[in-house]
């Protein structure tokens, strides 16, 4: 696994790199710009698990037909099941892929932002392993965050001349709060708020936005499916959890790819949301329905007039 994701971040890195350039290594900047290039990116898995998602709701009707005629015989459904998809054109795992393959990119893009050291300023393995051992003597439970690191060696905690002279060329800073600090919370709000709170409270409230589309899209492709309200409002809280425990930068990538890519499935659903296509389809049926009755017309009237 460790191999197949550095396969992917090296081009990713140098991605991500050059983005930075363009904005004077502002990390903030490059993060938000890399995130939105890749949700673009991913816009044609989007459009294929929609679409997957809509033919699933279009045949659920026949499913529910053969789940009552076939009972408890499961093999019989299975084979009944298959042979519908077939019929239907209709991909068992359409909608698997897409999904196996964004997880992988995103959970690689995740290490790609957690990793500005090696990804952004270059710094050897070796370096940034010494370092990553120095940091877990000074602080307790250090999690070897590349973002740990640089904040560590900005506080003086630990000193690594070749990790602090590379600093000059990122800059961290997000409206007067670096992004490589570690929010700790407390609560007396009002005598100990930093402002590195804004971080994890940022990706709590993208997500929980996300979180109230992914709801409303999911009440609209299936009226009739279970309520998955629990959880979808549960990962924002997670988020805000997990937020105080790790660098800024860290939620703020959150942020970013929750806003972003609940936007942009916000455009897909417009475009390909379950009525409009299960409307084209229908249209696609009918098309074909008329052509079949008018060959078998003109079928009947040579005939005829043959005799």
């Amino acid at each position: 696994m460790e191999t197949l994701f550095n396969i992917i971040n090296k081009p990713l890195g140098w991605v991500l790199e050059s983005i930075a350039g363009l904005f004077g290594g502002n990390f903030a900047a490059a993060v938000f710009v890399f995130t939105l290039l890749i949700n673009l990116v991913l816009i044609p898995l989007n459009i294929k698990s929609q679409k997957s998602s809509v033919q699933q709701t279009r045949i659920k009707p026949k499913l529910d037909e053969l789940k009552r005629r076939y009972g408890d015989d499961k093999q019989k459904y299975s084979e009944a099941m298959q042979k519908l998809y077939q019929e239907e054109g209709v991909s068992m795992s359409g909608g698997c892929l897409p999904m196996i393959l964004r997880l992988v990119l995103m959970m690689s893009i995740y290490w790609l932002i957690m990793s500005p050291l090696t990804y952004l300023m270059h710094i050897d393995a070796e370096t940034i392993k010494s370092a990553t051992e120095a940091l877990a003597d000074t602080v307790k439970n250090a999690r070897g965050s590349e973002l740990l690191i640089i904040e560590a060696v900005k506080s003086g905690k630990i000193d690594f001349p070749a990790i602090s002279n590379a600093l000059g060329s990122i800059d961290f800073n997000f409206f007067g709060i670096d992004l490589t600090e570690t929010p700790k919370f407390s609560f007396n709000i009002f005598k100990d708020a930093q402002p590195i709170w804004a971080m994890p409270v940022l990706a709590f409230a993208s997500q929980m936005i996300s979180s109230l589309f992914s709801m409303k899209m999911q009440k609209k492709l299936n009226p009739e499916a279970p309520s998955m309200g629990g959880m979808l409002l549960t990962m924002p809280l997670i988020s805000l959890f997990i937020g105080f425990g790790l660098p800024g930068g860290v939620a703020f990538y959150w942020a970013c790819s929750s806003l972003i890519g609940g936007f942009i499935q916000l455009g897909v659903q417009n475009f390909y949301g379950p009525h409009k296509m299960l409307s084209r389809e229908r249209v696609k049926e009918l098309s074909k329905q008329c052509d079949f009755e008018a060959g078998q017309i003109k079928k009947i009237t040579g005939v005829n007039e043959e005799k």
